[in-house]
């Protein structure tokens, strides 16, 4: 977005911040360009405008852009009087689990439910069921493969709690992603001693143990 100054009246920077102000959800600046009658460029640029002018004067509130509109938002820095604000347990949180599968389908949408299974390795019919219902994850169509399995993607709403505009903005999942030395590490340290590497580091009693349970197999087998 552009960081050019735009000339506009009083008025119509009343009516875009009381627009917002007024809306449940992010407001596209298509609907306020209309309702204004100015370009949707104008409308972008202003916001713009207001934001940094917001950010300027210090206040305790944003105007963002997320899932492709408008909203006002808490200032990042006022976290800590909002949470004492907020009761604690007002809101719903979701769980382990359902989170789990929420970040699988913002990162590999579109995905199928026995997709999403085979990744957490259990069943996510429960969980999935919640994030339709709490608004999070979309139904979008089905596969063309045997079954025509459903797929789904998360919705607008998953862009607006999270406070972005796209999918873009998501953090790299790399950065999420331990070092490939620290895997290697990890699995060094996970790997049981075979072969000759085991026999060197047996006990001497426990490589007599196994000699004479070799005798034996070998005794049985014979009879």
């Amino acid at each position: 977005m552009s960081k050019r100054e735009v000339s506009v009246d009083i008025e119509t920077r009343r009516a875009v911040e009381a627009i917002v102000l007024a809306a449940t959800e992010p407001v596209h600046p298509t609907v306020m360009a209309q309702l204004v009658e100015l370009p949707v460029e104008t409308i972008d640029e202003l916001c713009s405008q207001l934001a940094a002018e917001y950010e300027a004067q210090g206040r305790g509130f944003q105007l963002a852009r997320v899932a492709g509109g408008y909203r006002f938002q808490t200032h990042p820095d006022a976290y800590p009087y909002v949470e004492r604000f907020v009761l604690d347990g007002q809101t719903a949180r979701l769980s382990g689990p359902a989170l789990e599968t929420l970040a699988i389908v913002a990162y590999k949408q579109p995905v199928s439910r026995a997709q999403l299974s085979a990744i957490r390795g259990v069943n996510v019919d429960a969980t999935l069921k919640t994030l339709v219902a709490r608004g999070y994850v979309d139904e979008i169509g089905h596969d063309p493969s045997p079954g025509n399995p459903s797929m789904f993607a998360t919705s607008r709403l998953f862009l607006e709690r999270l406070g972005i505009d796209s999918l873009s903005d998501l953090p790299a999942l790399a950065d999420f992603v331990p070092e490939s030395s620290v895997v290697e590490a990890l699995e060094r340290g996970l790997l049981l001693p075979t072969g000759d590497a085991a026999e060197a580091d047996a006990p001497e009693s426990n490589l007599a143990a196994g000699t004479a349970r070799d005798s034996a197999d070998l005794d049985l087998t014979g009879e």
